[in-house]
């Protein structure tokens, strides 16, 4: 996979599908890379896919924490600039939710679209996220672990065919790089800029997630007039991974109706 060079960092980015196609973006969440959206793809071969692994996370650079939500968001602009892409349909969730609203609320010429999965406008505290960042400070991803891995998956979460794999993905991730991040989470309240958008969006909770409950994603779905909101039942904070199929019949009719490919 290519790396973009920034004046600062090095970004691991991934794009695929037919040059000239209506463009998507996918942003991961807090603690993975871009690996999350694999089974995503397949329902994707006639659109302009961009991924990549945010800043501290999968083969990006990690710089030393903290991190500022804009400076995330600066990166994810300057890798579609670098790919010149405009128009695009954004597709985030959790902290990848969070660079999709801040996106649109700067550059409306980027973001035609947004798919808001498992996020909210703010995620939890600023207590609660300092609180995390003093302990994997102090401990390190791997005891953090398991408490992050029933919060994302369920309460079955010993038993979920993607836990090897997911668990894998958080404690491989560098501590700062993760640090970094919730910092960033930490800080962000979109609530008013958010409520001042006005652009097709679908928004998609999960019924055994407690990292962003049902009811604090509808919340941020009503903030957006017009906004679509759905349930999926039986998955978690990582529905593109807990049932993919499912995943995509909520997105690819959503891009249908917006004449996005």
């Amino acid at each position: 996979m290519p790396l973009i060079l920034l004046p600062k960092l090095r970004l691991n980015v991934d794009i695929c599908g037919p040059a000239q196609a209506p463009p998507i973006v996918l942003l991961h969440a807090l603690g993975t890379h871009m690996a999350i959206w694999d089974d995503l793809l397949p329902h994707l071969q006639r659109h302009r896919v961009l991924r990549l692994d945010l800043r501290g996370h999968g083969a990006s650079d990690t710089p030393s924490p903290p991190y500022s939500m804009g400076s995330i968001i600066h990166d994810v602009e300057a890798a579609m600039d670098h790919f010149a892409l405009k128009d695009a349909v954004v597709i985030g969730v959790s902290l990848g939710g969070l660079i999709t609203q801040g996106l649109a609320i700067k550059r409306l010429d980027l973001v035609r679209a947004m798919v808001l999965s498992n996020t909210a406008a703010k995620i939890g505290t600023a207590a609660l996220w300092n609180s995390r960042c003093d302990e994997i400070a102090r401990t390190g991803l791997q005891p953090y672990a398991d408490g992050a891995m029933e919060r994302m998956l369920g309460r079955a979460w010993r038993d979920h065919p993607k836990m090897p794999m997911l668990r894998q993905m958080l404690v491989q991730t560098a501590p700062e790089g993760w640090i970094g991040a919730a910092r960033a989470i930490a800080g962000t309240d979109f609530y008013t800029p958010t409520a001042a958008l006005r652009l097709p969006t679908l928004v998609i909770a999960g019924t055994h997630d407690s990292t962003t409950p049902p009811d604090l994603v509808r919340e941020t779905a009503e903030l957006i007039p017009s906004a679509e909101f759905h349930l999926m039942r039986g998955v978690g904070h990582l529905p593109m991974l807990d049932n993919p199929d499912g995943f995509a019949a909520l997105v690819m009719p959503f891009l249908a109706r917006i004449g996005h490919g």
